[in-house]
């Protein structure tokens, strides 16, 4: 098998795939990204069996084939090849594939491509297309408050929930919630799904340049189609928390904070809230007193005018969370 292609084209696509590369896995295989030769058309795969990446690169190949190179190496190979172009050679006999670009020549040892995990068939998955822009905006919204405590899986995840007309997304770790409702135009089938955090805030980096999405669901995994670049990820199985339950219809204070002000004043205050102390607010007429303090650090106290009325209120919060 030997593929020859720009180097510029090469890099770039290694360094979508090159993500989903497993950085911890005991499973050597799964370190390395799969390169398979059909025609004249070159598949670049990787997966660490939660999330995996697939595209297509354009370049001149001679006999089919597979074969896995090591994912990290490779890529950190090809971004320093002196030459525009790359030519990719698989010798089976060996195990090996040489790297030529120019006067430079590099041997990267292989793995079989019959030990490489079999990725789900994105092509064949029925999907719908997404605004861009309303879905990336949603995924932004809400991917924070995911929970990273892999003990708890669900919390792991965002729901993405597809009804008529509308987009839903959730997350929550358990201290906060993040719930955001995205209008969509045109038509998009009823789907819920718990998906990842991680798997979507990876499409987020893939879509960046696109009109729209690919959506879809098949088995077991939710699929992702952005600018020639598939992505798959399992769905995690488990009930979410209701969040319509813990969002309250009602409230006894509603205040309006002028945005960048009140940021400026949380961020000099937080400084002083260490050691997990936390950012007080004390609501009075007229104004908001935001402090902080920390024994043997010191504190810290700055008051901000809003239109409150009504009896004192004071509340302490996680300053990062704020």
């Amino acid at each position: 098998m030997k593929i020859t292609c720009s180097k510029d084209d090469l890099v770039s696509a290694l360094s979508v795939v090159s993500r989903a590369v497993s950085a911890r896995s005991t499973v050597q295989v799964l370190s390395g990204i799969l390169i398979r030769a059909d025609g004249d058309q070159l598949e670049l795969s990787a997966t660490d069996m939660e999330l995996s990446l697939r595209l297509f690169l354009e370049g001149q190949v001679e006999g089919g084939g597979a074969v896995v190179v090591p994912g990290r190496l490779l890529v950190d190979l090809a971004r320093l090849l002196p030459e525009s172009e790359v030519t990719l050679e698989y010798s089976p006999e060996e195990g090996a594939v040489q790297v030529t670009s120019g006067p430079s020549v590099s041997r990267l040892q292989t793995y079989s491509a019959e030990d490489f995990p079999k990725l789900p068939d994105a092509a064949g998955a029925q999907t719908f297309s997404v605004e861009r822009g309303a879905f990336l905006d949603t995924i932004a919204k809400v991917s924070r408050a995911a929970s990273r405590d892999e003990s708890r899986p669900v919390l792991t995840g965002i729901l993405v929930r597809f009804e008529s007309g509308k987009l839903v997304m959730a997350a929550t770790d358990s201290y906060r919630l993040s719930v955001k409702e995205t209008d969509l135009a045109g038509d998009v089938p009823e789907l819920e799904a718990i998906v990842p955090a991680r798997s979507l805030t990876e499409l987020a980096r893939i879509a960046q340049d696109v009109d729209d999405v690919q959506v879809g669901v098949q088995e077991n995994h939710v699929v992702f189609g952005a600018n020639g670049v598939w992505l798959t990820t399992r769905r995690i199985d488990g009930q979410f928390p209701n969040h319509k339950q813990l969002i309250p219809e009602t409230f006894e204070h509603e205040v309006s904070l002028p945005r960048e002000e009140f940021l400026d004043v949380v961020r000099r205050t937080s400084v002083m809230a260490q050691r997990n102390s936390p950012l007080r607010l004390r609501f009075a007429e007229g104004e908001v007193t935001v402090s902080a303090q920390t024994q043997d650090l010191g504190e810290a106290r700055e008051t901000l005018p809003i239109a409150f009325t009504g009896e004192e209120l004071e509340i302490g919060f996680n300053p990062e969370f704020l």
